[in-house]
């Protein structure tokens, strides 16, 4: 709820609903009226959004509102119009948001799409973004505004949604749904990734690529990533790994080391000088996702999926692919990642940690594809084969944990003599550890190897 001053005596009251945001495009529903003074009109507000809706049950009770903080703004505007028709409003604003004695700058660009088609709109962007680095904002003033009444320390990890399919969607949509999940779970961890003070956020950041870069994959005969994109994608997950692989090993690996040796004996010094180095990546990951190149990355993939750009670089016949149901599709992926993940899994009883690393990326594929798919099936079903698929994939995942330690730990070992004693009895112990897991994992394998794929919804 807003109370703008548009000039010396005028004023507009606007209410705006939640949003949907994909890379700093904002689309909501907004209603705006005037009023005589600085106070809202409530009952002219509960007309405007009408008698039987969900805001107008809200406006019933607020009556009691009052002003939490003020944006000083001022506001320069130019009307653009472009060769290709579409017409936007283009706003530089600059100024301050203020709560009390707390004041934060704002200096941004926001451009409005009057008429035309919105994934046109990413492409000036990204043309301004070539000529003034700048990052993307996907927080409203007002949501900069309430975190300012309201701070904390860094926001809640965002995770992966539950993404909503239907059997009559098409191939193509249940593309679109599926990667701007991906880049909504990236985006929406953005803020605490920055200030470098959250390694559950990079951590959620990552596992977005990751799902991001997984969805292509199933999808990429249909919608080939262009080569800039998949470059740029690529860098971004270079940059967010080794935080994430010292936040690992400093948190989470040592913590085993040490629980395992009697009190006073641990490997303090060494967790500590781990956790240092992790702090020094996430600052590096932070200066990434602030970059003029990872602005380009999201808008580049938001006006992509926006555009379907890729029908301009497929056949008609893989086009007439994308406008199947996309039921069929799903379960042909399912079966591929399944046949792959069993093939693999088969030469776990003698694997070297190349071999399980194998099985790992297989396992992860196959769990992203079921977690994509999954609204397409009997929830029960699953829910099963998922759980099944997690545990072997956690097992996996910390051999792989203990096969990136022993790398961290050798290169840690050259920089810093005075921890040789901690980094040899880490790494001995966690190599025993591994070899111990091996029967554990076998059982795991045992258990998935026979499940059947999940139960389609009728």
């Amino acid at each position: 709820m807003r109370l703008r001053q548009t000039g010396d005596d005028g004023w507009l009251q606007t209410l705006k609903s939640d949003d949907d945001i994909k890379a700093g495009l904002h689309r909501r529903n907004e209603w705006e009226s005037a009023v005589g003074g600085p106070a809202l009109d409530i009952a002219a507000l509960r007309e405007m959004v009408g008698v039987h809706t969900h805001w107008n049950k809200l406006l019933r009770d607020a009556t009691s509102l009052r002003p939490i903080f003020c944006t000083q703004v001022d506001r320069t505007i130019w009307d653009l119009a472009t060769p290709a028709g579409d017409e936007i409003e283009f706003a530089l604003d600059q100024g301050t948001i203020e709560h009390e004695d707390l004041t934060e700058p704002i200096s941004e660009i926001e451009m409005e799409l009057k008429v035309g088609a919105p994934e046109n709109i990413f492409g000036y962007a990204l043309q301004m973004l070539d000529a003034i680095p700048m990052s993307i904002e996907n927080l409203s003033k007002a949501e900069r505004g309430y975190a300012l009444c309201m701070p904390q320390e860094s926001p809640a990890p965002v995770k992966a949604g539950k993404i909503k399919l239907n059997k009559n969607m098409s191939v193509e949509k249940g593309f679109v749904a599926i990667a701007s999940d991906c880049m909504a779970q990236i985006q929406g961890n953005e803020t605490a990734v920055i200030m470098a003070k959250a390694p559950e956020s990079l951590h959620q950041m990552r596992v977005g690529v990751r799902r991001l870069r997984s969805a292509l994959g199933l999808f990429k005969d249909l919608a080939p990533l262009p080569h800039e994109l998949q470059d740029d994608l690529d860098w971004l997950s270079s940059q967010l790994g080794p935080a994430r692989d010292w936040d690992v090993l400093s948190q989470s690996t040592l913590a085993v080391v040490d629980d395992a040796v009697p009190d006073g004996a641990g490997v303090t010094q060494l967790q500590q000088a781990a956790a240092d180095i992790a702090a020094i990546k996430r600052e590096q990951a932070a200066i990434a996702v602030q970059s003029s190149r990872y602005a380009h990355l999201m808008l580049g993939l938001a006006g992509w999926l926006q555009g379907t750009a890729w029908r301009n670089t497929i056949s008609k016949s893989k086009r007439g692919k994308m406008d199947q149901a996309l039921p069929r599709f799903a379960r042909n992926c399912l079966k591929h990642d399944q046949r792959r993940l069993l093939w693999r899994g088969r030469q776990l009883k003698y694997a070297d940690p190349a071999t399980r690393h194998k099985v790992r990326i297989a396992a992860k594929k196959t769990r992203y594809a079921t977690e994509f798919f999954q609204s397409l099936y009997v929830p029960k079903s699953v829910a099963a084969y998922v759980d099944t698929l997690s545990a072997l994939q956690d097992e996996l995942g910390w051999l792989n944990d203990v096969r990136v330690a022993d790398e961290l730990l050798h290169a840690l070992g050259n920089e810093r003599q005075d921890l040789a004693t901690d980094i040899g009895f880490a790494r001995g112990y966690l190599t025993s550890n591994a070899q111990q897991q091996d029967r554990r994992l076998r059982e795991l394998w045992t258990r998935f190897e026979p499940m059947k794929l999940p139960v389609a919804r009728h």
